[in-house]
């Protein structure tokens, strides 16, 4: 990209320019048209109104069809490396919108073995990390009846088939060239692309018939599927329309929550001492002292406390722009903020927890295939 930020599926660094990578990747702006055609099916999400869900591929001919009669099905997943935080679930919570507002079934892609290729992890690691985040997909109240859960080393019967077809028609150079991928690169991670291409194509597969598929996921991954986009039709297979979002904020300030800063980021299994920690020292727009606070005013721009209501923990507009005046009028502190948001992502998590206990009843029936949980896992 450029020397001020890197955004690749395995790696987000820097200040990022969202337009810049708009444009480098080549995807097409969410704008208010197709805003106003998205709102025909209901009320339109935040993350939409925001722009936090801001570009696209090809989402016109996916609805173009789908008002014709043809369902799509939604695809997303998640790298099982570590415990679930809430830049993990931002995407999923935009999924769950989807799957209630038009109706669909949803794949849940678990790349345990992309996570044992790139990461210092054995596939134990990966399984059992794999079951935890899961349990915390589930307790989003995705439909039981419409969503199955896909492990990639249990379900490779089902994807290596399609994989092969993929990576016949990718070449190493294109890989290089994609993924930056040099001669030190095991070999897994070379072929880990088009196992992650595989569940786009999945239900064609079985239905014998092209069924449209939406991926909603972070921008990130946009690599993985451009190179899936360009070896479908060969295939027979119909190009996945994508939806992209930017990076949920850490509380450090940088531009994407990461579990290697633990301190700047929010678990869905903290508790209510960890967040009230982690939030108490998050950046913000804020001046040094009260004094100067209440006659120059914060800046909610570049504030992670501020981010944090906006992506996820203020879902009225008003509300926000009034929050977002008040702070730069410096009528509100940052030790006001701090706290309202500790007690919101608090009253979230406890919520969240008690579904996610409740989850570890049906996640097993939500496996794709039947596949059973280790032990270990469960």
């Amino acid at each position: 990209m450029t020397e001020d930020f890197k955004v690749t599926p395995w790696e987000v660094t820097g200040d990022i320019d969202y337009g810049l990578l708009q444009e480098r990747f080549g995807t097409t702006p969410i704008d208010g048209a197709l805003l106003e055609r998205l709102s025909k099916y209901g009320d339109v999400h935040p993350m939409l109104r925001r722009g936090i869900f801001y570009s696209h591929r090809d989402l016109n001919q996916l609805l173009d069809g789908y008002e014709k009669g043809k369902e799509f099905f939604l695809y997303t997943g998640r790298g099982p490396s570590g415990n679930t935080h809430l830049g993990h679930m931002m995407p999923w919570i935009f999924n769950k919108w989807i799957q209630d507002t038009f109706g669909v079934p949803m794949l849940f892609q678990m790349t345990d073995d992309e996570k044992f290729l790139f990461k210092d992890l054995t596939l134990d690691d990966t399984r059992r990390m794999a079951y935890e985040n899961a349990l915390d997909f589930v307790a989003l109240g995705f439909d039981p009846d419409k969503t199955k859960i896909i492990l990639d080393t249990e379900n490779i019967k089902s994807l290596y088939p399609i994989a092969l077809k993929v990576s016949k028609k990718v070449t190493f150079s294109t890989a290089k060239a994609v993924f930056g991928f040099d001669n030190s690169t095991n070999i897994g991670s070379v072929f880990f692309t088009s196992i992650q291409a595989a569940p786009a194509f999945l239900p064609t597969e079985e239905a014998g018939t092209q069924v449209p598929c939406l991926i909603p996921c972070g921008i990130d991954q946009d690599p993985h599927f451009r190179v899936a986009r360009d070896v479908a039709p060969g295939l027979g297979y119909p190009k996945p329309a994508m939806m992209y979002c930017k990076m949920f904020p850490g509380l450090g300030g940088g531009d994407k929550m990461s579990s290697s800063d633990e301190n700047a980021t929010i678990y869905t299994t903290d508790g209510p001492k960890a967040v009230k920690k982690k939030v108490g020292r998050a950046f913000t727009g804020g001046c040094v002292s009260v004094e100067e606070q209440r006659e120059k005013g914060g800046n909610p721009e570049i504030c992670a406390v501020f981010k944090y209501y906006f992506y996820m923990f203020e879902k009225d507009d008003s509300k926000i722009n009034e929050l977002a005046d008040r702070c730069r009028s410096g009528c509100i502190l940052c030790g006001e903020c701090k706290a309202e948001l500790t007690t919101r992502i608090n009253l979230f998590l406890e919520d969240h927890q008690a579904k996610r206990e409740e989850a570890r009843k049906i996640v097993g029936d939500m496996a794709y295939g039947g596949f059973k949980w280790k032990k270990d896992g469960e």
